[in-house]
């Protein structure tokens, strides 16, 4: 409708140097394994879960995680959105996790499941929270004060749109970015935080 937009030239966007170059084309054999078979959701959750992940029952789990453990939870999060949508109670599946939560940890998470960690946490904890409980607390008999030392990384619930995250430490630089919707409790943070948040709400204890 408007003039001037066919005056913009994009062929250069659709133009691709590789196209018709041997190799480029969909090889299912050249897929990357990314052996997510592996992962604590495929290899421990949601075996340990059983038929209650489809009948939507009431279970609690108990799990050893690791720096090397990305993105817990989120594909168990993805079959529960895919089983149940966001219908599912607080706390239907409870998943306490004992260690160092590796990148990512608890990303996506919709309603209905709870990961409690008791350590701490790389970068994007909770990225996209989306209806999920995250609770991160120091492990027991750690010397540290909480509110004085970091417990989770950088980028903490960024793009969240829903769900409620309990931090009892200070989380790094650019907590709760371009956040929509979830309810986040931490005891301080870095630089940036809440930078761009349209909704939802974030409780600062400390500085």
């Amino acid at each position: 409708a408007n003039p001037r937009a066919a005056t913009v030239d994009v062929s250069a966007l659709l133009h691709s140097p590789y196209a018709r170059q041997p190799g480029q084309r969909f090889c299912p054999e050249d897929v990357y394994d990314f052996h997510l078979e592996n992962t604590v959701d495929l290899k421990v959750l949601e075996p340990a879960l059983g038929d209650a992940l489809s009948d939507g029952l009431p279970r609690e789990l108990s799990v050893t995680v690791s720096s090397t453990d990305r993105a817990v939870g989120t594909l168990l999060g993805s079959d529960i959105a895919r089983i149940h949508g966001n219908s599912l109670p607080e706390d239907t599946f409870r998943i306490r996790c004992r260690g160092g939560g590796g990148q990512s940890f608890g990303a996506f998470l919709p309603a209905g499941l709870t990961l409690v960690l008791e350590g701490d946490a790389n970068d994007y904890l909770g990225k996209g929270l989306s209806g999920g409980k995250i609770v991160v607390y120091p492990p027991a008999g750690s010397r540290f004060v909480p509110s004085e030392n970091i417990l989770v990384g950088n980028v903490a619930l960024y793009g969240a749109t829903g769900g409620k995250a309990f931090l009892n430490g200070m989380a790094g630089e650019r907590f709760c970015v371009r956040n929509s919707g979830a309810t986040a409790v931490v005891e301080g943070v870095g630089d940036h935080s809440c930078e761009y948040m349209t909704g939802g709400r974030v409780v600062i204890l400390g500085p």
